[in-house]
């Protein structure tokens, strides 16, 4: 467990794992930290990855600056933090808000990400979604966690618990980031067109069929798969982490080596 010096401010990370082994980058969602990561961590095939897990600005131990969380400030953090510790090409995992970092981190620094793995991604919100957004964005500037733990529903109490614990303008403006800003792609047109930028190999997990099929009709690299497990909730990787570690383990010599 370290902090490494990012420039602007420092991200605290875990790593884990062999030194030679596959490169991880692990980016936890919104609200949430390194933690949520740990039954994919304590999954993962023994001496195989390179296992890095942070926290993202203003999210569990690293600290909470008053601006800068637009995905793309996230990503910048990453590259940095991937850059201090001489991680290399690596393959970045994000969940929720996390798939939207990891994916701005692969358009814009193509050269240091060689696949991408987007676990129920916090992008193509539809129509209906998208009718909500500005009250949900007020709802978080005036109760920040309150509002936002009413906005996920039912979560596993260590989940809520993280999410409770940040603080209100990071909440706020990390959703807004996504789903209301200028360089926003939360929403499936701005999606659409954000994702056809990216050139690495990406393997989508989703839940919902129709959310799998609407982003299997976005060109991408032929290595590229989507899988959906329907049954699951928005923390797919957590309620099934051995599947996840085997999907991996099935998926990246595909996506790395073909």
């Amino acid at each position: 467990m370290a902090n490494a010096d990012t420039g602007e401010i420092r991200l605290h990370h875990i790593e884990t794992g062999h030194h030679d082994g596959i490169p991880l980058l692990l980016v936890h969602g919104w609200g949430g930290d390194a933690c949520s990561w740990a039954p994919v961590v304590a999954a993962l095939t023994p001496g195989t990855y390179r296992v890095i897990v942070a926290d993202l600005r203003g999210h569990g131990h690293s600290p909470a600056p008053a601006a800068g969380y637009r995905p793309a400030d996230l990503a910048a953090d990453l590259a940095r933090l991937a850059q201090r510790l001489d991680l290399g090409p690596f393959v970045a995992v994000g969940h929720s808000m996390g798939a939207q970092v990891v994916t701005v981190l692969a358009v814009t620094r193509p050269e240091v990400v060689r696949a991408l793995v987007v676990v129920d991604p916090a992008y193509a919100a539809d129509e209906q979604e998208e009718i909500l957004i500005p009250g949900r964005l007020a709802a978080l500037r005036a109760e920040g966690a309150q509002a936002a733990a009413r906005q996920l529903g039912a979560l596993p109490p260590d989940v809520l618990a993280q999410l409770l614990a940040t603080p209100r303008h990071v909440l706020a403006q990390c959703y807004a980031g996504m789903y209301a800003g200028p360089d926003a792609f939360g929403v499936r047109p701005a999606t659409a067109r954000y994702l056809a930028r990216r050139r690495c190999p990406v393997l989508c997990l989703r839940s919902v069929a129709e959310a799998a099929r609407w982003e299997a009709a976005i060109p991408g690299d032929p290595r590229s798969e989507i899988v959906t497990w329907k049954g699951c909730g928005h923390f797919l990787h957590r309620e099934r982490p051995r599947d996840f570690a085997r999907l991996l383990d099935r998926w990246l010599p595909k996506a790395l080596w073909s």
